[in-house]
């Protein structure tokens, strides 16, 4: 990295980390799973190039992506484009295109780009039991593995119909252990009900009715809510909504 991008970088690093000393994130940092001191400046580094490409190019250095592909895991950031461009020295050790344990994302693309980070282990956790589900409805005339309704439209998951034992996913926003569920059409998702609700209460505003709670989640952490549903507020707690694929 040139000497001018290694000061750049470290000033926007400096005024994140102040920032973030003064608003806080989710949970106590100490109790966040990677909101370490390299997790940080790796996201403030790489946002910074992100503006600096868009700056001059007016594009995002972006990989492009299916219409399909779920929100919160659409738009993964071309570190080779960075990197090719002297935007950025090199792929932070965090990254999983250098052995790190997240996906470095866009979101908000149209609005004003924000790095975020998705932790990798729980997507392809899910992504397996997906597979796992979709092989048990395959081979028993389309039934579903449920077990228990957890919410209108979502249930548990039977494990023991799946021959493998119950995941332990555990949550990038408060370390806790959170459930996996099924909803009616047979697509897994993991329950971030718990986290949504522990984030309302730590910003001490009701939420607007009809608004998709993830943001939530976002704007109090670096990570986003990977293989999740949509949440609205409703009686005082967080609800996924029901959808019909």
């Amino acid at each position: 990295m040139k000497a001018t991008q290694w000061i750049r970088v470290m000033a926007v690093t400096l005024i994140a980390l102040t920032m973030l000393a003064l608003t806080g994130c989710l949970y106590p940092e100490e109790n966040t799973p990677g909101n370490d001191g390299s997790v940080r400046q790796a996201v403030v580094a790489v946002q910074d190039a992100v503006d600096r490409f868009q700056q001059q190019s007016g594009l995002l250095p972006i990989k492009s992506a299916d219409a399909s592909v779920p929100l919160y895991e659409k738009y993964k950031i071309d570190f080779g484009k960075l990197k090719r461009m002297d935007f950025l020295g090199q792929v932070p050790s965090a990254a999983f295109e250098n052995g790190g344990k997240y996906q470095f994302l866009v979101i908000d693309e149209e609005t004003k780009p924000q790095v975020k980070l998705l932790d990798v282990a729980t997507f392809q956790t899910i992504s397996d039991i997906q597979k796992k589900v979709d092989a048990y409805r395959a081979s028993h005339e389309d039934k579903l593995p449920s077990k228990g309704e957890l919410y209108t439209g979502y249930s548990s998951i039977d494990f023991d119909k799946l021959g493998v034992k119950a995941p332990d996913v555990m949550s990038v926003y408060s370390n806790q252990s959170l459930n996996v569920m099924l909803n009616d059409k047979g697509k897994v998702f993991v329950d971030y009900a718990i986290d949504i609700a522990t984030a309302v209460r730590k910003s001490g505003v009701e939420p607007k009715q009809g608004g998709d709670l993830r943001r939530v989640l976002i704007e109090q952490s670096y990570y986003v809510p990977v293989k999740s549903p949509e949440y609205v507020w409703t009686n005082g707690e967080p609800i996924p909504i029901a959808v019909n694929s």
